[in-house]
Parts: C-alpha cells; structure tokens; sequence
C-alpha cells in the first residue's frame, strides 16, 4: 500500500490548537478553551501558548532598543 499524506480535513484533526486563557492562567486546547475574550491566541503546541509572554517580553525590549538607536538615545 502506498503511503500518503492525509487530506486536510483529517491534518486539522492531527494537530491540536492551543490557547492562552487570561482567566484562569493556562494553556488550553481549542475545544476546551475559553470564551475570545478570555483568551491569546491560537498556538501550535502547548509550550507555545505557555511561553508567550516570553515572546512578547523579547519582541517589545528588541523594538525598545532600536528605537533608542533611531533617535540616538542609546545611553540604557
């Protein structure tokens, strides 16, 4: 028997969604998340949606510092 990828309906089924829930502080599966706007996301694994304030932390001092370059101020 040949192998073969699965359709896309049945890929969607394979990989699980994850959500950050602002309520209660956890990571959450798609099918048992919060409401919207109780939630972050979506994530493709848990330890994503568990990290992201690390992302954001990094992304913002990043942007933080090349803004400072921009203007000169670059003392910090």
């Amino acid at each position: 028997m040949e192998d073969r990828e699965p359709p896309i309906s049945e890929r969607r089924t394979m990989t699980q969604t994850w959500y950050w829930c602002l309520k209660h502080g956890r990571a959450e599966t798609a099918d048992a998340a919060c409401p919207p706007d109780d939630r972050l996301g979506p994530y493709e694994s848990q330890d994503a949606a568990e990290h992201w304030k690390d992302r954001v932390d990094a992304r913002n001092e990043t942007w933080e510092a090349e803004d400072r370059a921009w203007t000169g101020d670059d003392e910090r």
